[in-house]
């Protein structure tokens, strides 16, 4: 659940620094926003949830 929550607050985060800085439109980040909720609840989300916890557990195995 932490990782779930980090990454939630990254992402806004970006989404917020590129309505700000790089002219991301607020209709364009509420269409993203949508987008998101609507593959939430597709067949594909458990698949993007593998995805990203494989890609998390990678970039936690690095060591510098």
């Amino acid at each position: 659940m932490a990782l779930s929550i980090s990454l939630v607050v990254l992402l806004l985060i970006i989404v917020f620094m590129l309505v700000n800085k790089a002219g991301l439109k607020a209709g364009h980040a509420i269409i993203c926003v949508l987008l998101g909720f609507y593959l939430a609840s597709s067949s594909v989300a458990p698949t993007i949830d593998d995805l990203t916890t494989n890609v998390a557990d990678m970039i936690g195995d690095v060591n510098l």
